[in-house]
């Protein structure tokens, strides 16, 4: 993603120069498996159904049935017992208008020059980080760490920038998690993935910096609920029904 405006030039990019916005292995290697020489697999199930409620305790479990798997899997070729790292990969999503608009108009376009964007967006990274990538973390570092194992994040500088302060900690032995930061260089007409930055954390301090945020006090958090019975025009013992 990037923001693009309209001028009376046509469209370009942003005058307030927009980073762009997205989502490799052989680096990865070399800082948790100390190689580059890795292979890379996909989708791999890492969580098994079990029992829902009101089925049998010894419901047979089918086979090949997962309910969770980690995005890639890295493996160094030839090495008994086997030197794998697991690696997640988060993009950032956006809010806003659907992209079915964009193709549209797209497909309607005529001549050469970039047709503006037919919908607004933004990144919306409250809802890529604590609702998507921190349960994820959550479910799998903990039985990681039991393996004796550390979880690769993947991410760019705009996703971690958004991110709460990490307590850090200095050498990967006592990490659950690396987070492997890449950033975006545009290079004339082309742009070209480069590495930026490897910070390692525990997994709590994970946790903390994607919630990115601390709760208020009791008191100001009751401030905020009579100011909004008053604004629905509520008295002290009326219910607001959700509309």
């Amino acid at each position: 993603m990037r923001s693009y405006e309209q001028t009376d030039k046509g469209v370009q990019i942003d005058s307030s120069a927009p980073t762009l916005r997205a989502t490799c292995p052989s680096r990865i290697g070399e800082v948790i498996l100390g190689t580059a020489v890795v292979v890379a697999v996909g989708q791999v199930p890492f969580l098994e159904r079990v029992p829902m409620m009101g089925e049998d305790e010894h419901v047979e479990k089918r086979d090949g049935e997962g309910v969770g798997r980690i995005d890639n899997v890295l493996i160094v070729p030839d090495t008994k017992p086997p030197q794998w790292c697991p690696v997640e990969i988060q993009a950032v999503y956006f809010s806003g208008d659907k992209m079915d608009h964009d193709f549209r108009a797209i497909r309607q376009h005529r001549d050469d020059s970039i047709p503006y964007p037919a919908g607004r967006r933004r990144p919306d990274y409250r809802s890529s980080g604590p609702k998507r990538l921190m349960p994820q973390l959550q479910i799998k570092v903990p039985t990681l760490r039991r393996w004796g194992k550390k979880m690769a994040v993947v991410v760019d500088e705009d996703f971690i920038r958004n991110m709460g302060r990490m307590r850090t900690v200095a050498d990967i032995s006592n990490a659950d998690v690396a987070w492997f930061v890449v950033r975006f260089q545009q290079e004339g007409s082309a742009v070209r993935v480069a590495r930026g930055e490897v910070y390692f954390t525990e997994l709590e301090a994970a946790v903390s910096g994607l919630i990115a945020g601390r709760p208020v006090t009791r008191q100001v958090f009751e401030e905020r609920i009579l100011g909004r019975s008053q604004n629905l025009g509520a008295g002290p013992n009326e219910i607001v029904p959700d509309e």
